[in-house]
């Protein structure tokens, strides 16, 4: 997968990625912790954003870097847009400015403002150490955000984030070794009461980041839950935002990537519901570099969840005349694919699908043809004399196309296809007879 292209609009407000619609959803920088919101009919994702230590970093080693946050947003799930960073530690009047600690965010909006809620150390003058809960406000999803000068008074922990119950109440939810709720004054900037602690979850273990939602008259709590060694994504329900909650199963295994954490945020946007969380896709030997992934959720008729199964694909339709990431793939033969980076030293660049063995297959869902009729085929490929093979919605359909890639150096090698019919296929790519062949896209025109 190639780098994706940042294009930096003239007033220097917005970032602008081209996108594929494929986890992770960014791969210009690491991005952890999503929240994703619906605001004017567009999903905007909140998340936070892991830095190598820079120059003069005085923290602790090999843990969290983090000092700013950006917003992406999108209206199909397929393109994104980086709007820039919206708050900085050096902005927070109450921050501590050697501190790299901006850790999970949520953002909501209500009556006419836009609440950015963020945890971050503060400094010994205000009341450090230990975290405290940050409060940003704007009039656009996007921002500018301005942070108020102090933190939620009462209020000591990280992971914030913000339920709206039935009647238009607002309840913040924080953890600190324990999760918490407390209401929300209107203000939107304090809490009304003592916090409480949600004391009915499973005793054991760590649990934190907590992302409280309604659906159907139930209010789900969930949460990232050490239960063995690593992160695993739990739930909750109950008939009040306070509570008692009962404890109602898993939504996503332990990553088997050994990613410690898994925190997340689940949104319903045109009718499905979706489960953003990270991984660590762009940095398979760091699990303080992460990224932000989606995948498609579903409740059983009783109201219960579904387990999430992650995937590579992710989420959104993909445009057959873009260059369609076969390495993020639905499904793969049992032998003979391996994917691995373009380059070792930039994990930016993306990544490419070698085929070693001949019919060894990847499959690669929801490619939108459109109106069809497409007469050639472009792939990114290197290999001697190594031929694909390209055909839709089975591994044994029609052959569409045949590419044969003559050169041990990367290069784009063309065929002529059949007519392509209109609609929404799976793609399948395979090796054919000869010797093996690398592919970094595929892209019909």
């Amino acid at each position: 997968m190639n780098t994706r292209r940042i294009l930096v609009c003239l007033s220097g407000l917005l970032v602008a990625a081209s996108s594929f619609a494929t986890n992770p959803l960014i791969t210009d920088q690491f991005t952890a912790d999503p929240t994703a919101r619906v605001f004017e009919g567009r999903v905007y994702v909140y998340p936070s954003h892991d830095i190598p230590e820079p120059p003069g970093y005085s923290g602790r080693p090999n843990w969290f870097v983090m000092e700013d946050y950006h917003v992406f947003s999108s209206d199909n799930l397929t393109d994104w847009k980086d709007h820039g960073v919206i708050v900085t530690r050096n902005e927070v009047p109450w921050a501590d400015k050697s501190a790299y600690a901006m850790w999970a965010p949520d953002a909501v909006f209500k009556d006419g403002k836009y609440y950015f809620y963020f945890p971050a150390v503060p400094a010994v003058k205000e009341g450090g150490p230990g975290f405290r809960i940050g409060v940003a406000v704007a009039d656009k999803p996007v921002g500018p955000f301005k942070p108020l000068d102090a933190p939620i008074a009462g209020v000591k922990g990280i992971d914030p984030g913000v339920l709206f119950d039935k009647d238009g109440n607002a309840y913040l939810f924080y953890s600190l070794d324990k999760i918490f709720v407390a209401k929300l004054k209107p203000n939107m900037t304090e809490i009304d009461g003592e916090p409480q602690v949600i004391d009915n979850l499973p005793k054991k273990g760590l649990q934190e980041g907590p992302f409280a939602f309604e659906r159907n008259g139930i209010y789900y709590l969930t949460y990232p839950h050490v239960a063995n060694k690593i992160e695993r994504l739990e739930y909750a329900t109950s008939t009040s935002p306070m509570g008692p909650y009962t404890w109602g199963g898993v939504i996503l295994d332990e990553s088997l990537s050994g990613c410690w954490t898994v925190h997340h945020s689940i949104v319903e946007y045109q009718g499905q519901w979706y489960l953003f969380y990270h991984d660590r896709d762009l940095s398979p030997s760091f699990d303080k570099h992460r990224s932000i992934r989606a995948d498609k959720l579903f409740f059983n008729a009783d109201g219960t969840i579904q387990k999430v199964t992650p995937t590579l694909r992710g989420v959104g339709l993909v445009n057959a005349g873009s260059e369609i990431q076969i390495d993020r793939y639905s499904a793969t033969s049992p032998e003979g694919v391996a994917v691995s980076f373009l380059d070792d030293a930039n994990p930016f660049a993306g990544w490419k699908t070698l085929f070693n063995t001949p019919g060894a297959w990847v499959r690669f869902n929801d490619v939108d043809f459109g109106k069809g009729g497409q007469t050639r085929v472009d792939v990114r490929a290197m290999g001697g004399k190594g031929a694909l093979e390209i055909r839709l919605d089975k591994p044994d359909g029609p052959l569409v196309a045949r590419v044969i890639s003559r050169r041990n150096q990367w290069s784009i090698v063309s065929a002529r296809t059949k007519p392509v019919p209109a609609g929404v296929h799976d793609l399948f790519v395979s090796q054919g007879k000869g010797m093996f062949v690398a592919a970094d896209w595929v892209r019909f025109r």
